[in-house]
């Protein structure tokens, strides 16, 4: 029997095959219009970019025939001022910020995810807070965050307004994401943080937070965001998507081998295969980081058709210019290149 290419393509992805065969994986994107493509993503050694990462290490990028560059910054929010000002092609951040472009009237849009919950924990310091009894204790504190304006400091605002305070009530810190956000509490500089793996876990380990709001598992981000709350994706300008459809779907296939590739493995082999600072001098904190985010990051790169609402919800109970009767849901987000890839 003969069989066409597209025939063979049908059979291999029916059995698996394509995920894990270079050059079968190859031929599903023919014409990519940018081969090579700037990344910006604030805090790669974060659990909640690990299919970014994964996607690098494995060479899932290569298979795809995209040759992609990764610039790391303090946080998310400086890695959307570099996709917005035209220093990176597409933004590994957190989905809320396309709606806040939106509202901006700049139209980007996810087009894989990496996260399905934020994955984010707000703690106050038992040294600087020991006696803390509930949010009213945080008016006037100290709060490290990974930027000023990124998805770690709406966590924030979010649960501040929740219990009548305002963003004003707090002063907000930029800390980063990794041996200088834990440094910030050892020290003392800030009175709470929010932030993600592995530097939450760090500090539990050492004893230093009491966790006051934990996104990491999917029933306690559902609960906190009232539906499910999508976090960690690939996003880019409507016009960088328009001009580059295949160049996105090729991004989009190597992220969801990575996505599914993280589900499958033992977190002795994701932690075989991360670079040695991610683990932040402490192996074994590291694997109690995967153990309680793993959950939290998405099997397959789908979005939850109920996510952007929840999300633009977020955003709406304490961002006083938000226009959410002018968001339009659909331009937030696009599932062609997932379900392409599928």
């Amino acid at each position: 029997m003969n069989l066409s290419r597209r025939d063979i393509l049908k059979v291999a992805g029916a059995a698996g095959v394509v995920s894990i065969t270079p050059g079968l994986a190859r031929a599903q994107v023919e014409g990519i219009e940018k081969k090579s493509v700037t990344i910006a993503v604030g805090g790669q050694a974060l659990v909640y970019y690990l299919p970014l990462s994964i996607a690098e290490f494995k060479g899932f990028y290569k298979e795809e025939g995209v040759d992609v560059k990764i610039v790391d910054f303090a946080g998310g929010s400086k890695a959307l001022q570099a996709v917005v000002g035209g220093s990176a092609d597409v933004c590994s951040g957190a989905f809320e910020h396309t709606v806040s472009l939106q509202n901006r009237r700049q139209i980007y849009s996810a087009f894989v995810m990496q996260g399905r919950a934020p994955m984010i924990t707000l703690a106050v310091s038992k040294k600087n807070m020991p006696d803390y009894k509930g949010p009213a204790d945080l008016k006037g504190k100290k709060i490290g965050v990974t930027a000023p304006g990124s998805s770690t400091n709406m966590l924030v605002n979010f649960f501040l307004a929740q219990h009548g305070l305002k963003p004003s009530d707090v002063s907000i810190i930029g800390v980063g994401a990794g041996t200088g956000a834990v440094n910030a509490v050892r020290s003392g500089q800030v009175d709470a943080i929010s932030n993600v793996d592995p530097v939450i876990s760090t500090l539990e380990h050492e004893g230093l937070l009491e966790v006051i709001v934990d996104t990491r598992k999917l029933e306690d981000s559902e609960a906190i965001f009232g539906g499910p709350m999508p976090s960690s994706c690939l996003y880019a300008s409507q016009k960088f998507i328009d001009d580059n459809p295949n160049t996105c779907q090729a991004l989009a296939n190597a992220i969801i081998k990575a996505d599914k590739w993280i589900q499958e493995a033992s977190v002795e082999e994701i932690m075989e295969i991360v670079p040695e600072q991610y683990l932040l001098g402490n192996p074994e904190v590291y694997r109690r980081a995967l153990e309680a985010s793993r959950e939290a990051l998405s099997p397959n790169g789908v979005i939850d058709e109920a996510g952007p609402q929840t999300a633009l919800n977020a955003l709406d109970a304490y961002i006083e210019d938000l226009k959410a009767e002018n968001i339009d849901l659909s331009k937030l987000w696009t599932d062609r290149f997932v379900k392409q890839a599928s």
